[in-house]
This record gives C-alpha cells, structure tokens and sequence, in this order.
C-alpha cells in the first residue's frame, strides 16, 4: 500500500487516556484500569519473568522463545497477548522487553489514527526494540495495513512529493518485536493476527496465585500482611491481579485508619464488608442486580431493557460490564426471553428457589 508521510505527527500517545469507557465509573471490583491503579501500579509490577506470578505455560514457553531468540542473536518474533482486562498483558510486554535486553515503545491502537502516525513510530525504533500496542484490535483499518509489510520484511512503502513529481521508495526499517495485546480477540481481522508468530491467552487466575501476588504487593508497600489475609482478599479478586492489587490497597487504608496498620484476617473481612464486596467479589450492584431478579422478577426472564430500568443503570453497561462475571459464576443465564437468575442466585442470597 502506498501513502503519504505527514511530518506533523504525535508520536507517543498516552495509552489508559486512548482506552475507551464502559462507563463504569470508579467501580472498585472492575478488571478496567481507573485513576486509582495510576499511582502505584507500574511500581508493583514484575520486570523478570521469575517474579511474574501465575500463568506458568506462558512463562515457560516465554523462556524458551526467549532464549532461543537469543542464542540466534535475532529479535523475538511478534507476540500477541489475549485476555480479559487486568491480566497482566502490559505487564507480560515489558517483561518480555526485560528479557531481550530491549528498549519498549508503547502506544494503543485507537492513538494511532493515521498511517503517518505509525510511520514515525516505526522509523524511530532502533534495532531489537519492542513496540507495544495496547487493544491492537481498535487499529484502523489503513494504519493496520502499513503494519503488514512493516512485520513480515522490516519495510515501509513511502510516496514522496504529489502529482507528476511524486515517486515511490521502499524504506527499509529496523528488525523489531511487536507486542500486542487485546481485549478482544475477536474483533482482530484474520491478516493481522496470521502475521503474529506467537499468541497466547491469559486466563483467569487461581487463588494461590493471586495470594502470592497479593503477599508481593504488600511486601513492596511495606503492609504487614499474613498469608490467610492475603487468600481472603485473593478470594473476591475475580481472578484479577489488577484487582486483586486495588483491594489490598483499600484493606490497607482500611487497617490504617481502623486497625494497627497491620491486616490480619478479621481486618481484612472487615475492610470487604465495609467496601460491600461479598464473598464472591460481588459489589452493591451486582447484588442489586440479583435481588432485581430474583426477588422483584422471582426469577422469570426479564429483557435487558426492563432490567436497566429496574436497576437505574445503562442496558449497554449491564451487557458489557456487569454481565460477564454474573454468567461465569453461574448466578444469571441469558435466555431467548431475557435474563433469568440461576438456583445459585437464590441460594447465594439465601432465599429458596422458586418453582415457576
């Protein structure tokens, strides 16, 4: 593809700003990054992969990729994470820029709106660098096709000057590791992802792992923590170290104010209780939500529409924030009527089952 090159361009963008919104607001129990993770989060992050926790394929295989890229003296062939917010995808980029000795660019794909912007990026790189793209998938289409020759022959088409005078050169950039990271998979068109050599997808993580995460956390914060605490507020992080990283941060505050400082067990169901997040990492509104269906709609099938009337919140939020975790605790169905809340709804909020 041929294009022009805008000299007026915005190199680096600022990647949580480009992010989109569900509209959520600064709701505690979600796996989005909010202005409260800002702080602190890039300093409670793993640079190696022997201090990322969890995820264990991955970093075996990570290890192996690396090393051998390395034995041949060649950059890491392009990677592409995959998963839900708050699993570590940013963290994985820069570690895997640690691990190769490499300088790492960072932007989103809704920053990048011309493919001037991305010809400036990619002709700053210097040789071995990993360029990483946050929610690659939101790349328009243009830019998105200045990137396959730019990742399969280190090349660039340019157009120089306009009209009769104008002429095509191929400049030649430097070898470099693209990273990129998604949300949703789905959404990537087939030519873009076939171009990525390596793909893997982070899952949900186990209590242990988050337990350990939250132990790292703590000791980086200097917070006095043991370890049933630490499983306690692993429990309701949704499988998120984001999240799980936020909770303790507000369990810390918490025992600051109403305990010790330190956090024990009690401190720590204490400090949940407070913030309204159950067992299940279930907050006021997702506990609003079940008792709207299982209380006020005694668990018929009710449309969306009629549920966000209910509720007071946005159909589209309900769909794409709130939903998801309900369905993969098992605590609502999706029906060709509308939403039903399951038997473990009801017994989750200690009421018996209805038979309809």
């Amino acid at each position: 593809m041929m294009w022009e090159v805008d000299e007026s361009t915005d190199l680096w963008a600022d990647t949580p700003a480009a992010r989109g919104s569900h509209g959520e607001g600064e709701r505690f129990v979600t796996g989005e990054l909010i202005s409260d993770d800002l702080d602190v989060e890039r300093s409670l992050r793993p640079q190696r992969l022997d201090d990322y926790c969890g995820q264990e394929h991955i970093k075996q295989s990570l290890k192996i990729l690396i090393e051998a890229a390395q034995t041949r003296g060649e950059s890491l062939d392009h990677v592409i994470f995959s998963g839900p917010p708050g699993l570590g995808k940013t963290t994985l980029a820069a570690v895997v820029a640690n691990e190769m000795g490499a300088q790492i660019k960072t932007t989103s794909g809704p920053a990048i709106a011309r493919t001037g912007d991305l010809a400036a990026i990619l002709t700053n790189l210097q040789p071995g660098d990993v360029l990483f793209i946050d929610e690659i998938h939101r790349l328009n289409r243009q830019v998105e096709e200045i990137l396959y020759p730019a990742m399969e022959d280190f090349s660039l088409d340019i157009v120089i000057g306009k009209g009769p005078a104008a002429r095509s050169i191929r400049l030649d950039i430097p070898h470099f590791t693209l990273v990129g990271a998604t949300t949703r998979s789905g959404m990537l068109t087939g030519p873009l992802r076939d171009r990525f050599g390596i793909s893997f997808r982070l899952d949900y993580y186990g209590i242990e792992d988050l337990a350990d995460i939250v132990c790292r956390s703590a000791s980086i914060l200097s917070v006095d923590i043991d370890r049933e605490s630490a499983k306690e507020i692993a429990s309701r992080s949704r499988g998120t170290p984001r999240l799980a990283n936020r909770l303790l941060k507000r369990v810390r505050d918490y025992a600051q104010v109403r305990g010790g400082g330190s956090i024990d067990l009690a401190i720590a169901q204490e400090a949940m209780a407070f913030f309204e997040i159950d067992e299940l990492g279930l907050d006021w509104m997702d506990i609003r939500i079940l008792e709207m269906l299982c209380k006020t709609f005694r668990g018929r099938a009710v449309g969306l529409s009629t549920l966000a009337s209910a509720t007071g919140e946005d159909a589209n939020t309900l769909e794409d924030v709130y939903e998801p975790y309900l369905l993969q605790c098992g605590l609502i169905v999706r029906t060709p009527q509308g939403r039903m809340a399951t038997p473990v709804a009801f017994e989750h909020l200690g009421l018996e089952t209805i038979a309809l």
